[in-house]
């Protein structure tokens, strides 16, 4: 067991989940592994509990019923790896979209870089998105015009998946209810971030897009991010946020955003 733990959630992932294990493990950084699966009705968890046998001391599967969405399947992965003691916890996609080559820059930021938050970031230097329609591109890079504009959150990809969280900010976020499951998830929990002062660095990656399996995203994921920003806004005029801790970051290849 590490200290470091990369949670999964999958939905019918079963043509990627043997190869996304294997390449983490294969990383000179050891990380341990954490399967979030809402019943894949196409056997991704029973993938999983065959790679167990193989890996034992490094990989976890935690079942749940049903589709339940992205948000709570990573707010139950955090809460297990909390009750666990991990330090530094990771938001990964099961797709290749994010390369687990990352995962050790991600860690970087935090460990010896500074960050309490560090975000895999498509945009903080230009457009770094491959396989992507443009459309769908120009609808992901005007989401983080848009949630800057209405939140003044200085960071160019809040939608971003690819994060580490040292466990003392989620001991805090978690005290109080996350209110999106889908999209708008990603944003609550930077800008919630943000707003208690931890300090987040964005980290530039290369996002490819996946190329087996079936992309989650729908219109209606995209219209809870849009509306829900504006009510996250609203709503952060009525919470009182008090600072937990205020560092200044040296980035990883990226900019340290702190709150103001």
């Amino acid at each position: 067991m590490t200290d470091r733990l990369v949670i999964i959630p999958t939905f019918n992932e079963i043509e990627n989940i043997e190869a996304i294990i294997r390449r983490v493990f294969s990383l000179p950084t050891a990380f341990d592994l954490l399967i979030v699966d809402d019943g894949s009705p196409d056997g991704t968890a029973k993938i999983v509990k065959q790679l167990q046998a193989e890996f034992p001391q490094q990989l976890y599967l935690l079942e749940r019923r049903g589709k339940l969405g992205l948000g709570t399947a990573y707010i139950d992965g955090f809460k297990w790896a909390l009750a666990r003691g991990y330090e530094y916890l990771f938001e990964m996609d099961a797709d290749f979209s994010h390369n687990p080559d990352d995962l050790v820059r991600l860690y970087n930021a935090c460990a010896t870089g500074g960050a309490d938050v560090a975000v895999g970031s498509r945009y903080i230097k230009g457009v770094n998105v491959v396989n992507w329609p443009i459309g769908r591109v120009l609808m992901s890079y005007g989401a983080g015009i848009y949630v800057r504009f209405i939140t003044g959150m200085p960071v160019m990809d809040p939608t971003a998946g690819f994060v580490c969280y040292r466990a003392h900010v989620l001991d805090i976020l978690l005290q109080n209810p996350i209110r999106f499951v889908g999209y708008a998830f990603q944003i609550e929990m930077k800008f919630t971030c943000w707003k208690y002062g931890f300090t987040l660095t964005e980290v530039p990656i290369i996002f490819t897009d996946r190329t087996r399996g079936e992309s989650k995203m729908s219109t209606k994921i995209f219209k809870e991010a849009i509306l829900g920003v504006i009510q996250m806004k609203i709503n952060s005029f009525f919470r009182h946020y008090i600072p937990v801790k205020i560092t200044t970051a040296t980035p990883v290849s990226g900019e340290a955003v702190e709150a103001v």
